[in-house]
């Protein structure tokens, strides 16, 4: 009996030493920034946007009733194992036994009901919020495409492609401009996560889901799939850039320009367009067409390579081109296999997409 008891209690004080942690978890802050995207986390506790606040809210009520009862249901079992433990001198003792009590009875029916039903309108009334907020006329849309292993953004009123890394503007209070996301697969089941800005919606093949936010300052926020989608899921990552509104402005009108023709790389585009790269990946301004891997146009815009499984420099491009499986085994890239001059020619062209 004595070792039931201390298991039982063990459990209980594990349960409350996470109980406690969650709570102080949910208490730190968390930290994003365009200017040291280094030490920007992925935190459900640091809600940036109207959608992520009212789930972060409903989470913080949910376990506020749940640690009510947890240490109401605590406090008693202590009670009890305290008050009618057995002694030496008793060791059959038990507390009074109480039979057919129709108001016990009626508390521990009615009184869970009730606690259920609170909580089932609390999550349907966020859940309302969320998915039947109307759309602002001046909301930007985005495509978002789920492929393995990567993601491509389509923004229709802008006419402009992208991939991994998803540029949207700040939504001023004062002036709200929400971004609204249209998400799809290409291939198998993916999942759009990025925690500060809003939960996780799947993308699912041959069927359309949306999701929206509105993110009240600028920063760079992480986010990835969270849906296991193949060997490299666990690297099918995201950065969601929010910009102030001149400098998302910017980006944008840069992002429809087309490729730069530099003549003192001209060797380099030769070597993409009567190779395999040309099949897969579109260059606007050049014959380049493809659909299987994403947009070059503009790649050295963005901050990382291999849906951010590493940093875009030059010496990680041509690891990426030459050899795929040294930064992201299992990814559907093919390795290449250039010369060294072809291969340098090829990575100075890529280069020059800015």
């Amino acid at each position: 009996m004595r070792n039931i008891v201390r298991r039982a209690l063990r459990v209980l004080g594990r349960s409350m030493a996470m109980l406690i942690l969650t709570a102080f978890s949910m208490a730190t802050p968390g930290v994003a920034g365009p200017t040291n995207p280094s030490k920007t986390v992925t935190s459900i506790f640091a809600p940036e946007t109207t959608p992520a606040k009212m789930v972060y809210d409903l989470s913080v009520f949910v376990l506020v009733v749940t640690a009510v009862i947890f240490i109401v249901v605590f406090t008693l079992l202590t009670y009890a194992i305290v008050r009618f433990r057995a002694t030496k001198a008793d060791p059959m003792h038990e507390p009074a036994q109480v039979y057919g009590s129709t108001q016990v009875e009626l508390a521990w029916t009615i009184i869970p009901c009730l606690i259920v039903l609170v909580l089932f309108l609390a999550t349907a009334r966020v859940i309302h919020q969320i998915q039947d907020a109307p759309k602002p006329a001046n909301a930007l849309d985005v495509t978002v495409i789920g492929h393995q292993f990567w993601w491509e953004f389509r923004y229709p009123s802008l006419g402009i492609v992208t991939a991994n890394e998803l540029h949207v503007p700040v939504s001023d209070p004062a002036r709200p401009t929400p971004t609204f996301l249209k998400l799809m697969s290409a291939d198998t089941n993916h999942s759009f996560w990025v925690p500060q800005l809003a939960g996780r919606t799947d993308l699912i093949p041959n069927r359309i889901n949306v999701m929206w936010f509105d993110p009240r300052k600028p920063g760079v926020f992480l986010g990835q799939c969270a849906q296991y989608c193949g060997t490299q899921h666990g690297k099918m990552l995201l950065r969601v850039v929010v910009d102030g509104r001149e400098d998302f402005e910017a980006w944008a009108l840069a992002q429809k320009l087309p490729a730069i023709l530099d003549e003192d790389v001209a060797v380099g585009r030769r070597i993409f367009e009567t190779t395999a790269c040309v099949n897969c990946h579109t260059i606007g301004g050049t014959p380049a067409n493809g659909r299987f891997g994403p947009d070059l146009t503009h790649l050295m815009s963005r901050h990382t390579i291999a849906s951010g499984a590493a940093e875009n420099t030059e010496a990680n491009l041509r690891i990426w081109v030459q050899e795929p499986d040294a930064v992201k085994p299992g990814s559907l890239m093919p390795a290449m296999k250039l010369s060294d001059g072809d291969l340098n020619a090829l990575v100075r062209y890529m280069v020059s997409l800015r």
